[in-house]
């Protein structure tokens, strides 16, 4: 009898048998993958507490079982609910939802992996507590937890995640608990106040790494401010970006643009409303040029389209209303949303009626009202529709609520390179990756966010057609390629999948020996998810 056997027995006595999954019909659901490359688990187990994460870890080190924690599997282009390899198995810790406090005061909750965007947004509301949390578009149905640990970003002036959490639980690999700034102190006041505590700061050791299982932390939360206005900035030429960039950092710098501020090409943005037109394009993609400039002209875009988040009071939006005209209203067609201009312009729509402007104004209006509402920390599954431009069938029936590209069948895989905050470097990373997605048949979807003050993060998508076998190689051989090349090039991605752990190391870096060095004193066994950013 082989090891996993008596393991299973153990977690079914420890867990019962219903939060033991080992059945294809079960397993199914964590082989879905947008990279079209699924990995299967050998089981899957449901903790619903810290305790219990205890005892799996602990039995998985005594039978040597590897396992691979993830929040609700939704790390979409990242590598899903998928194991980092094969022979493992998934600690699926949804269950583990519990908002465990929310302090009105000093604007903070501690939260569990499984609690979603939807559902922390949803305590707030019903307490109606004068607090908005930071969110993403990935969807109301995604674990913040999750995506903090994988260092992503939002939208809001707490954009820059990892930067507002605060005294994290962890469960090692040796089965001991680790609680990290003050909190390992009793009676601690300031245990999710103070990120850093007193001595090293270890916090960061438990993102985009395999050290441990983090099933809580401190999570701030922003205050509501006054007034919120949403900044829509549309540049007709390519190359007109990069002045724009440049116009806007010192924005950035000085606090005028305290939000993350989003840049997105005309294909971005379009894939916002529109699936490939596959009754157009038979051949498949790139969009040919003259029919991507027409859905432009009939969308009202741009070659970019800037988004930002102004945040105070009237006086203030008024102020950075003016200086953002002054930087880059000469470069830029802006509009200024808020409430009352949606409330303007769906009163218009009505009386319009449902005619081609009566239509496209009230889609106006709606996503306004979307981009507002992400501003103030509610979630929209709308902003996933891009993962769904070359599904056939399009965008699912019911589309955006419960929405899952790897579920259903969305073809995507994500590169993510850090350049430093100006125009030429934005123009100099399209230009090393468009001749291969050009060469490879792809479309080139390029957004480009202002995650802090001083570098964009990127985000380059593939997408392609999961059901077709020729164009799903070609996909994996457009990612390597542009891969390499914006690596050789010094523009280092900040999230990677499970594709790309081994070539974030030459052979020869001593950072990521130190990482295995780290990972060997912490998890001799290789107990916790193998492989997942391990390059070694």
């Amino acid at each position: 009898m082989n090891k996993l056997d008596p393991a299973l027995q153990a977690w079914r006595l420890l867990l019962g048998p219903a939060r033991v999954l080992t059945s294809p019909a079960d397993l199914e659901p964590y082989m879905a993958s947008t990279s079209a490359s699924p990995v299967a688990p050998l089981a899957v187990l449901r903790p619903l507490s810290h305790g219990e994460v205890v005892a799996v870890v602990r039995s998985a080190g005594e039978f040597d079982i590897p396992l691979y924690p993830l929040s609700t599997g939704r790390n979409w282009g990242y590598g899903d609910a998928n194991p980092s390899r094969e022979g493992q198995v998934i600690v699926d810790l949804g269950g583990m939802n519990r908002i465990i406090e929310i302090d009105p005061e000093l604007a903070y909750a501690v939260i569990e992996p499984g609690v979603t965007q939807a559902q922390l947004a949803a305590r707030l509301g019903e307490l109606r507590l004068p607090l908005w949390m930071d969110c993403t578009g990935a969807g109301p149905d995604t674990s913040l937890v999750g995506n903090i640990l994988e260092r992503g970003f939002g939208h809001t002036p707490y954009g820059n995640r990892m930067l507002h959490v605060a005294g994290m639980r962890i469960v090692l690999a040796s089965g001991d608990t680790l609680e990290t700034g003050f909190a390992h102190f009793a009676h601690a006041t300031a245990a999710h106040l103070y990120p850093y505590g007193v001595g090293p700061w270890l916090d960061g050791l438990f993102t985009q790494s395999n050290f441990g299982i983090v099933t809580s932390l401190g999570f701030w939360l922003l205050p509501q401010t006054a007034s919120v206005s949403h900044l829509v900035a549309s540049v007709s030429q390519f190359e007109g970006i990069a002045p724009v960039v440049d116009a806007l950092r010192p924005l950035r710098m000085d606090g005028t643009l305290s939000s993350v501020v989003h840049i997105g090409n005309d294909l971005r943005v379009l894939s916002g409303g529109m699936v490939f037109p596959a009754a157009l394009v038979p051949q498949g993609p790139p969009l040919p040029q003259q029919l991507r400039a027409d859905f432009c002209r009939s969308a009202g875009i741009g070659a970019w389209t800037v988004s930002a988040a102004l945040y105070g009071r009237p006086a203030q939006l008024a102020d950075a209303r003016r200086a953002l005209r002054t930087a880059i209203g000469k470069l830029a067609t802006l509009r200024f949303i808020d409430d009352r201009a949606l409330a303007i312009g769906s009163v218009a729509a009505r009386l319009m009626g449902r005619a081609s402007l009566g239509a496209k104004l009230s889609a106006q209006v709606d996503l306004g009202r979307s981009l507002l509402n992400m501003n103030r920390g509610i979630p929209d599954g709308r902003f996933l529709a891009g993962a769904y431009w070359r599904r056939r069938g399009g965008l699912p029936p019911g589309f955006p609520f419960a929405a899952n590209p790897a579920r259903d069948g969305c073809g995507m895989m994500w590169l993510a390179p850090v350049l430093p905050m100006r125009g030429v470097d934005l123009l100099r990373v399209h230009a090393l990756v468009a001749p291969l997605f050009a060469m490879h048949g792809f479309d080139l979807f390029e957004t480009f966010s202002m995650i802090n003050e001083r570098v964009l993060g990127g985000v380059l998508t593939i997408c392609f057609d999961q059901e077709d076998a020729a164009e799903v190689l070609r996909a994996r051989q457009c990612y390597e390629a542009s891969f390499a090349r914006l690596m050789g090039a010094g523009y280092i991605p900040y999230r990677v999948g499970p594709q790309s752990f081994k070539a974030l190391d030459s052979g020869h870096d001593t950072y990521w020996s130190t990482v295995a060095r780290i990972k060997a004193a912490l998890d001799p066994q290789h107990i916790i998810a193998p492989g997942r950013y391990q390059p070694r």
